[in-house]
């Protein structure tokens, strides 16, 4: 009998333990699972403020159409104006950093985030290598500046892909559409890698640089021929149909004036030597009318392989959608889209024996088609006036943020982290191994996604260096052009920065080149 009761007592301590540690199992785990959205951060490169169908353009996007009818469309939103800047910022919520720069993504690591870089990766010179993706990521492809899109030509990209820590051939790269295509190879890491934490249950960050609609313009043949022949009408008039289209959704206001057609006039960025005759119209805005029809035909061609990059990528959007569909995580995942600059207007052809579009071609847009891309707004890539600094950024979370949303509140890109990390509901750390991380410089939006008002940002900062600076405080803001004298602009006003208050207003500009010297006095000190 003794031992009767001994064999039931094991019996039940055993049944109870079992129970203790299911409960712990089923109530622990998931709700760790639960409390942290997954993140996807996906970042355009050179797609102007209207170059998306959400922003007024005729090139088909409907997975970023998908996005902005289920989440929120900011109107005004900056970047750094440049791809490095830009992306320094993106990554660690500083304008300006140092050696106590933090890469967000190995705080979401800490936390327990499985995160996948998969793209383009491209740094200031202030940045630590501690925040490089190699020494970041669980897993990460990476390439610098900009590649290729085919397999090149001449066997080797302009800058090779970085597997981890690895540098590896094209050849190497996990790819399973031929011909190889860079914009769908970095989509079948992406979704290969994500499995493992989806299927774990664990939260991840993916972060998708695709390095379209960055030159050279290749794309693949089907998705031209979408677009061949739409441009026929001109850049005077696809400006005109994107502005109305702007208006109609309600990005702009009615009474918002198209800014006039712009050169580039970015006098430190020369070109590639030779075909002197044919680079000498590439920065330059013409009237389409004056052109003769083989160049309006060249020029359409041109434009179409830009569209069809942008359609390509948008395609493969629609690819990492459904797979968080499919996976009955799309409620709890944030997806972010946004562009690291305005539309590229520099002439960097290697040569002109092959079109736009081919794996053997080296071809860029010209700038009245990048003006084209940057409507309504003046100016380009690089540049501080808002055809440069000023795009898009849509943000979808089912499970917080109400669809259908349009805010004409102001944000950008160094507001990302702080943004991410409050809905992680993660504190950014004093410290991070032997780092005493960098206070952040920028603030959360997450009112804004909330339907609510939130407090003014001090200042806004772009413009690739101190010659295409632009500063802005409240409506005001301040721009340089090449190094010139200091422009003025009242934004609520005057958004296409037409009417340049400088000479009527000289109190206002030196009253923000003044707060300007102080901010970056403050930053710089901040950086050490």
């Amino acid at each position: 009998m003794k031992q009767v009761f001994i064999y039931l007592g094991i019996i039940i301590v055993l049944i109870f333990g079992t129970f203790f540690i299911y409960t712990k199992l089923v109530t622990i785990v998931p709700e760790k699972s639960a409390t942290k959205p997954n993140i996807i951060v996906i970042l355009g490169d050179d797609i102007g403020y209207s170059d998306i169908g959400p922003f007024g353009s005729e090139i088909q996007t409907p997975n970023l159409d998908k996005l902005a009818n289920e989440g929120i469309r900011f109107s005004n939103f900056y970047n750094m104006s440049k791809c490095e800047p830009s992306r320094s910022s993106l990554f660690t919520g500083l304008y300006e950093g140092g050696k106590n720069s933090v890469n967000f993504a190995q705080i979401l690591k800490n936390e327990g985030y499985y995160v996948v870089h998969s793209g383009k990766e491209h740094w200031m010179k202030w940045a630590p290598e501690h925040v490089y993706a190699k020494n970041v990521f669980d897993q990460s492809i990476t390439f610098k500046a900009m590649s290729e899109f085919f397999a090149p030509r001449d066997a080797e990209f302009v800058n090779p892909f970085i597997l981890n820590s690895d540098t590896i051939p094209w050849t190497e790269v996990y790819h399973e559409q031929k011909p190889f295509f860079k914009t769908d190879a970095l989509t079948d890491n992406a979704l290969r890698w994500i499995e493992k934490p989806v299927q774990e249950n664990q939260p991840f960050f993916l972060f998708l640089g695709y390095g379209a609609a960055h030159y050279p313009l290749q794309a693949r043949p089907e998705d031209i021929a979408k677009y061949r022949g739409k441009y026929m009408k001109g850049w005077d008039k696809i400006r005109e149909e994107r502005t109305e289209r702007l208006k109609e959704m309600g990005l702009i206001d009615k009474d918002t004036k198209l800014s006039p057609p712009s050169s580039n006039i970015n006098k430190f960025r020369g070109h590639p030597k030779g075909d002197e005759e044919i680079r000498a119209n590439i920065p330059l805005y013409r009237e389409w009318q004056t052109l003769d029809e083989k160049e309006k035909d060249d020029l359409d061609l041109e434009m179409a392989v830009f569209a069809a990059m942008v359609d390509r990528m948008d395609q493969n959007i629609g690819r990492v959608l459904d797979y968080i569909d499919k996976k009955g995580i799309a409620d709890n995942t944030i997806v972010i889209y946004l562009s690291d600059n305005g539309s590229c207007p520099y002439d960097s052809n290697r040569d002109f024996e092959y079109p736009p579009g081919v794996a053997e071609g080296f071809r860029t847009l010209c700038a009245a088609w990048a003006n084209a891309g940057n409507t309504p707004f003046k100016y380009f890539k690089q540049y501080g006036h808002e055809g440069g600094a000023h795009t898009h950024f849509i943000m979808r979370w089912p499970k917080k943020i109400k669809p259908e949303q349009l805010t004409h509140q102001t944000g950008h890109i160094v507001d990302i982290v702080p943004t991410l990390l409050e809905a992680a509901k993660i504190e950014y750390p004093t410290q991070l191994g032997d780092i005493s991380p960098q206070k952040l410089q920028g603030s959360s939006f997450m009112p804004v996604l909330m339907g609510e008002k939130r407090e003014e940002p001090e200042f806004y900062l772009s413009g690739w260096t101190d010659r295409f600076r632009m500063y802005r405080q409240k409506d005001w803001k301040i721009v340089k052009l090449n190094g010139e004298e200091w422009e003025l602009y009242n934004l609520k006003e005057d958004p296409t920065e037409i009417n340049d208050l400088a000479a009527t207003s000289p109190e206002k500009v030196v009253e923000l080149v003044n707060a300007l010297k102080n901010k970056q006095e403050e930053l710089k000190k901040a950086a050490k």
